[in-house]
């Protein structure tokens, strides 16, 4: 199921392109002709009527528009597989590693950390957090899993083999999503701004103002570090930015709208990137969704 923009932007105007570079092609020759008799009815009724402004009068300078709406629209996407998701998972965080998927789930009373297999759904791992906490994203580093909480600005530190719960740490913010860029940790708390960690002290050492045409952005929540550039789910949308992390622009959006309707009624929003980077794979999730998939970005 290949979604509109970006392909379809691409298509319009290869197809524009092919025309316009026919030999000896004029704007008489790229338009097919019509039956003699349908346009002269056609301009009979309409032609008085309706008169269109120039551009949209030649199929090129159609497609030539459409493609560039298309463009800013933001990228499409198709879906490549689906497997199954936890239902009753409260997708806070999603990570991908050696053939397996870690994800932090939310909720006061249901909150965990979970090592799962991605082509059944089963999880292989689990620990739950106290009752009074409600988990948010995760990062995996080197050998160690960090888990965000949300209000109780208190984070936890485990063994990546065992799940044995290490220390905990606490910061001076909400906690929504996390991620790294190899050399440092890059955390959301909600607003639109991005904060960096030192990965080893786990204190805050710089922060990052995303902006989209000049507009900050809002609600920046799970993140996921993908060939340079951040991803960020957008609470309550079905949209993803693409950040540059040296300027905080945002450099396009994946829109994934229609992509709930192929999970249970009642499921809440897109939450949840995560990046398999030996064969290029990314997967997205939701909160409470019964799939999981691996889209492309055209």
């Amino acid at each position: 199921m290949l979604m509109k923009h970006r392909y379809v932007a691409q298509t319009l105007m290869s197809a524009a392109s092919r025309l316009i570079s026919m030999p000896g092609a004029s704007r008489r020759q790229a338009e097919p002709p019509a039956p003699p008799r349908l346009v002269k009815n056609m301009g009979a009724r309409w032609g008085r009527r309706f008169r269109l402004p120039g551009i949209f009068q030649h199929p090129l300078k159609i497609c030539f528009v459409l493609g560039i709406l298309c463009l800013f629209l933001g990228a499409g996407y198709k879906i490549v597989a689906s497997f199954p998701h936890d239902k009753t998972a409260y997708t806070q965080g999603l990570v991908y590693q050696d053939g397996f998927l870690y994800e932090g789930t939310g909720q006061k009373g249901a909150s965990s950390l979970r090592k799962v297999e991605l082509a059944t759904g089963k999880v292989l791992q689990h620990v739950e957090l106290p009752g009074d906490y409600f988990g948010e994203g995760i990062v995996l580093w080197k050998d160690k899993i960090i888990q965000l909480t949300w209000q109780s600005k208190i984070g936890f530190v485990y063994d990546l083999a065992t799940f044995r719960q290490l220390r905990s740490f606490t910061y001076n913010r909400e906690g929504w999503g996390i991620t790294h860029d190899g050399k440092r940790l890059i955390m959301s708390d909600g607003s639109s701004t991005l904060y960096f960690w030192d990965p080893e002290t786990l204190k805050e050492i710089g922060h990052l103002d995303v902006r989209d045409n000049g507009s900050p952005v809002e609600k920046l929540n799970e993140l996921e570090y993908i060939h340079g550039e951040i991803y960020a789910n957008v609470w309550q949308t079905a949209r993803i930015a693409r950040i540059s992390p040296s300027t905080g622009k945002v450099l396009s959006w994946i829109d994934l709208k229609g992509l709930d309707a192929n999970v249970q009624p009642g499921a809440e929003v897109l939450n949840g990137i995560a990046y398999d980077a030996k064969t290029n794979r990314l997967f997205v999730t939701g909160k409470w969704w019964s799939k999981l998939f691996e889209i492309k970005i055209p």
